[in-house]
């Protein structure tokens, strides 16, 4: 099928394939949206209508701002693993750096390996000088990944999607190329 963001670029990786969103990405993305417990640290969705208007609005935000949630490929399976990229929708304190791995592909490093990717095509290609994560103060494993990424806890405060936050701050262009690079070379 034809992408739905036929402008987002396509990112890859050894392992993976990060590319805009596209019609047949969205049951996958849904599912996850509706999963109470697998969407809490990201903003659970419970009615199919509401997580379908996310879905699009992921299409529109890339539209609006340039960048947006790409879906991550498996690229042995061709099946979406999660999603990840740069959010900033209305309200956001500044531009995020998100991750969410779908059920079946946790604990194979492709949210790290996704982040990385991301975060350098947001500061080498799209010109971004800064990026933070939203963490919700319970989400020990999202903490746990924006250190590895070298992210710093740098504030709480009230996200009026989610209630309070956590804001970390991510190392900026030149020190991130860094990481990453020191962060490829170790998968």
């Amino acid at each position: 099928m034809t992408p739905l963001v036929p402008f987002a670029p396509t990112l890859e990786t050894d392992r993976l394939i990060l590319r805009g969103p596209r019609r047949e990405d969205a049951p996958a993305v849904m599912a996850f949206l509706m999963d109470e417990d697998r969407a809490a640290g990201f903003g659970h969705i419970a009615e199919r209508g509401d997580a379908w208007r996310w879905f699009a609005m992921n299409v529109g935000h890339w539209h609006w701002h340039g960048y947006g949630y790409f879906v991550i490929e498996d690229r042995e399976s061709g099946k979406p693993a999660g999603i990840c990229g740069v959010w900033n929708p209305e309200t956001w304190p500044e531009p995020e750096l998100g991750w969410v791995v779908f059920d079946g592909f946790e604990g194979r490093g492709i949210a790290y390996e996704a982040a990385l990717r991301a975060r350098r095509w947001a500061y080498e290609d799209f010109g971004l000088t800064t990026l933070t994560s939203n963490i919700v103060p319970d989400n020990a494993r999202s903490k746990a990944l924006a250190t590895r990424l070298g992210a710093k806890f740098e504030r709480m405060y009230h996200n009026t999607n989610m209630g309070v936050d956590e804001l970390w701050r991510h190392p900026g262009p030149h020190a991130g190329l860094k990481a990453d690079q020191a962060g490829e070379a170790a998968e």
